[in-house]
């Protein structure tokens, strides 16, 4: 994915975001590029610019806590970047070897199903889609495939029409695989769909190299569906117990809302596949 070390990407993607009167410094003369320079952020830090230089060339992967958080302060890193960028830095044998299940366990695939108004799914590290409900499958109807969500949104046409905010949804995506990245720089199948992704949309390519980092949280999402139109929905993701490299998504709508209604016919729609099929059998059955 780089030919850079995962640290050194990563300071200087966040180095490069910055520009001196971000941080407080005055911008003297001509400048040869408009970022933030090695030196700047070396004095901001209190260390040496070769030790900083080092730290970005790959050639220092061992620092210490305490000038990984003075590093942290200088590019004005947020909480979750700052655990990210000392998550890069812990070796083979700091890391957990297992990475939990591969697959959803069975009381996780009950619960969603019990679920009868409300869409939920399990994602991987990678947003690989694991297992979903009827309701979720319904919900993403519009798609070539239900499978997974980076590849929804970047290369499936049908992307830009379901997520109503497309570019927050698109960030969004790429911030949550950098993050799982950050858990597991090895993970073949994060290099898999970033491999993929980069060589199909421009678009994911360039946001990827921005490297920021979010985890899935609490937030609005504004969606159309093909069928039943605008949806409006609460939205919130959880890890899994015992499968910590899988997060449950659950999509909820506001009572009586128009959104609950949405719900209700895509909860139909579900349905009426399995009706049918019940119908046959019972035709096939009488006819013998």
């Amino acid at each position: 994915m780089s030919n850079g070390t995962p640290l050194g990407d990563f300071l200087r993607a966040r180095r490069e975001a910055l520009k001196p009167h971000d941080v407080g410094l005055p911008e003297h003369g001509r400048r040869r590029v408009p970022v933030l320079r090695r030196e700047e952020v070396a004095l901001l830090a209190g260390v040496s610019s070769d030790y900083y230089i080092r730290l970005e060339q790959g050639r220092e992967s061992s620092p210490s806590p305490q000038v990984l958080d003075a590093v942290a302060q200088a590019l004005k890193l947020d909480a979750e970047a700052t655990g990210h960028l000392n998550r890069l830095c812990l070796t083979a044998s700091q890391r957990p070897r297992d990475r939990g299940e591969t697959e959803v366990s069975q009381q996780l695939l009950q619960l969603m199903d019990g679920w009868e108004h409300t869409p939920a799914f399990v994602v991987g590290p990678a947003l690989d889609i694991m297992a979903g409900n009827p309701l979720a499958a319904a919900l993403h109807s519009g798609f070539d495939r239900f499978d997974n969500l980076a590849r929804m949104v970047f290369v499936d046409p049908a992307g830009r029409e379901f997520y109503q905010e497309w570019e927050r949804a698109a960030h969004s995506c790429v911030a949550e695989i950098r993050a799982a990245y950050g858990h597991d720089p090895k993970s073949a199948r994060i290099a898999e769909v970033v491999s993929e992704l980069s060589a199909q949309s421009v678009e994911f390519a360039g946001i990827w190299k921005m490297h920021d980092v979010k985890s899935k949280s609490q937030e609005g999402k504004h969606l159309k569906h093909p069928q039943v139109g605008d949806l409006h929905i609460r939205f919130a993701a959880f890890t899994v117990n015992g499968a910590p490299h899988q997060q449950l998504v659950v999509y909820q709508a506001e009572p009586a809302s128009p959104t609950t209604a949405a719900f209700e016919t895509l909860k139909a729609m579900a349905t009426q596949p399995k009706q049918a099929q019940a119908a046959v059998g019972d035709l096939a059955v009488d006819e013998q």
